[in-house]
């Protein structure tokens, strides 16, 4: 057969390629000689009903063709486009020998709600939902601006996703934006589901515990790091977005910190510092002190604590790795479950069964509040991925502690230090404005400043626009 022949779209063909597709929906309108082919699930039905079956209805046969001239349908020349646009929502209308298409794309999508995992008092309260035009709009709506560029991509050998590179000409450094449309388009894999998966294919270093991606649900946060320079990427069918290039302190802010007086905002986020600091080390010098360094414990407490241990038939590091665990599962537990059932997880697993593992001489009392406190802690870090991240080297220090005491918590310290100096994001350090040294950009990373000292946008973003701002003075 003639190779353009087989390029040439026909109902025929059409209806062959979506062989075995139950949810295909296919209309004849002999009197007009049309045959439409479309997904029902995703085309928008009222748009469905104006363009296609009123007009299809009410004209006569003779006008058929004038109907065609109008600029919503578009020809199709070839076969595989056909196929392609009704894979993409529209309508194929098959009238003769030729195949016209409408595009009548709107599925039903989810709603625009509060986000769950990033939860805000004061400040807007959308969040993204799985619909990337949604998402796209949310942020159009906030930055209204012919500057802001998007590009369109396409992952996924099979599931042909979409993504959406945004980023501000003029203020995003060109690089970052290049360096990130190369990783993309090098990506080969079957199928993208959500934006966890693809930091995983795009990141400098994937093998590393710590996310070098931060990601957001909030339409506010992702316009605010658009206009400090900072390049967003959103995949359809996923309520994340990312950021980039992030520093490991952008995850330990949160935009309650913007929404609050500066005080208060400065205030919140050192408590997230000392909150870090609680997490990795609180159950670590527990095990330290009480396996090696009972001198660094005042004698007062020390008998308490040796009454409290008395019964423990293990080892400090086995008692606080067995607590640990039990609250990971816990953790677990109650993400997975419903959140009234979840909740009452938390409550039988905090109060009845650390009491009980007490009275059992499992654990000791002082144990289970160091294993409350760091869990606590951890959960104030506003990201889901970077509290997790430190979570988990906690065991690692735990079992340092366990065996060389004081010294194995500096060492994991330590090496916790030498890993993070080596992690880069989009080939920026991960420890701006620590590493390389950018004390500039401490009032917005450590504390945070009042708005009239935020005039720079931060260096990380490598930005020929660094000024964000000019306080005019008072006549």
């Amino acid at each position: 057969m003639d190779p353009d022949a087989q390029n040439i779209p026909t109902l025929r063909h059409i209806l062959d390629e979506f062989d075995q597709c139950a949810d295909l929906s296919h209309r004849s309108f002999p009197e007009l000689a049309v045959d439409i082919v479309y997904f029902p699930h995703t085309v928008d039905k009222e748009l469905f009903i104006q363009e296609i079956l009123i007009p299809f209805d009410r004209l006569p046969a003779d006008e058929i063709d004038k109907l065609f001239q109008q600029s919503q349908f578009v020809r199709a020349e070839e076969s595989k486009a056909a196929v392609i646009s009704i894979l993409e929502g529209c309508v194929a209308v098959f009238h003769r020998e030729a195949v016209y298409l409408l595009d009548a794309y709107g599925p039903e999508v989810r709603s625009v709600q509060q986000s769950e995992t990033e939860t805000v008092i004061a400040g807007p309260h959308d969040a993204f939902v799985e619909s990337a035009s949604t998402n796209l709009s949310l942020i159009r709506r906030r930055i209204k601006s012919s500057h802001l560029k998007i590009i369109k991509c396409e992952i996924g050998e099979i599931s042909k996703t979409n993504v959406y590179i945004l980023y501000i000409k003029d203020i995003a450094n060109q690089k970052y934006v290049q360096d990130l449309q190369n990783r993309i388009n090098r990506i080969e894999t079957d199928a993208i589901n959500d934006g966890g998966t693809l930091t995983q294919f795009i990141e400098d270093m994937p093998n590393s515990v710590f996310p070098q991606f931060l990601t957001t649900e909030r339409p506010d946060v992702a316009v605010s790091k658009l206009v400090a320079g900072r390049i967003i990427t959103i995949i359809d069918n996923s309520p994340t977005a990312l950021s980039a290039p992030s520093s490991f302190f952008e995850f330990f802010s949160s935009p309650d910190d913007y929404y609050q007086r500066w005080a208060l905002g400065t205030a919140l986020r050192l408590l997230r510092f000392l909150a870090l600091v609680i997490t990795i080390s609180f159950t670590a010098m527990y095990v330290s002190v009480t396996t090696f360094h009972y001198e660094m414990i005042p004698e007062a407490l020390l008998r308490t604590l040796a009454e409290s241990r008395n019964r423990v038939p293990f080892p400090p590091v086995y008692e606080a790795l067995l607590m640990e665990i039990m609250i990971e599962l816990l953790r677990e537990a109650g993400a997975r479950l419903p959140t009234k059932i979840g909740q009452t997880i938390g409550i039988v697993g905090g109060i009845v069964i650390g009491q009980a593992a007490v009275q059992a001489g499992l654990t000791s009392n002082v144990l289970i509040i160091a294993v409350a406190s760091s869990a606590i802690a951890s959960f104030v870090i506003p990201s889901y991925m970077m509290s997790a991240s430190i979570r988990l080297i906690r065991f690692g220090i735990i079992i340092l502690t366990g065996i060389w005491g004081n010294m194995g918590l500096v060492m994991g310290i330590a090496l916790i230090v030498i890993h993070l100096s080596s992690l880069t994001s989009l080939g920026s350090s991960y420890l701006t404005p620590v590493a390389p040294m950018k004390t500039g950009d401490w009032k917005d990373v450590f504390i945070r400043a009042p708005f009239s000292k935020l005039t720079s946008r931060p260096s990380q973003s490598r930005t020929a626009n660094s000024v964000r701002q000019k306080n005019r003075k008072q006549e």
